[in-house]
């Protein structure tokens, strides 16, 4: 199978990278359109901020590659963020994918640390990204800002309040947990992603 990864100006894409070998995928880190329209997978990852990495999309025109891409598409944590329609995140446009605005954690207690930062429970969960042996198991999550809960929303996690830990919509799929950082949950999750 033929996986690209998005290669950007992101953080944590080595680690996705490792995941897949593990799985003995050996993909493709790309930012070139045509390797990647070409791909059977495409996975979208990273950490980083939203308004320079969409700066960087837009600047090699990946932004459009994204949105016209036919094939399964996931997007993992800033992956999941740019996605959207919108992010609090510098008062960025993103690619509006997803109808929803990606927004800052709020702490209401003192004990609510601020990135949200560790493992959590996916809930609710209802997509084929899932199966009996992921749900209300636990994913590892790095952010500060949450997508709220949506139409698109194929898994909830809480914390201060629910957000959406997963969407999906048409070909395109995400999640704001680190799959490739979450043990044996995570690598069925990508196992899944792969056999869709």
């Amino acid at each position: 199978m033929n996986v690209a990864i998005i290669k950007y100006n992101a953080g944590n894409i080595r680690s996705v990278d490792y995941a897949l070998k593990r799985l003995n995928i050996t993909p493709v880190i790309t930012d070139n359109p045509e390797l990647i329209q070409k791909a059977d997978r495409v996975i979208f990852p990273g950490q980083g901020e939203a308004s320079t990495t969409m700066q960087y999309l837009r600047e090699r025109h990946l932004d459009m590659v994204i949105k016209d891409l036919k094939q399964p598409v996931l997007g993992i944590c800033i992956g999941m963020q740019l996605l959207c329609r919108r992010s609090e995140e510098g008062r960025t446009d993103c690619l509006g994918i997803f109808d929803a605005e990606v927004k800052r954690f709020i702490p209401r207690r003192h004990e609510d640390k601020i990135p949200h930062m560790g493992w959590n429970t996916l809930t609710d969960v209802k997509s084929r990204l899932f199966d009996a042996s992921t749900d209300r198991q636990y994913a590892y999550f790095v952010h500060s800002y949450h997508v709220p809960v949506t139409g698109d929303t194929v898994a909830t996690t809480n914390y201060i309040h629910p957000f959406a830990s997963a969407m999906h919509k048409a070909n395109f799929y995400a999640v704001q947990f680190h799959p490739e950082k979450s043990g044996a949950t995570g690598e069925r999750i990508l196992l899944n992603f792969l056999n869709l």
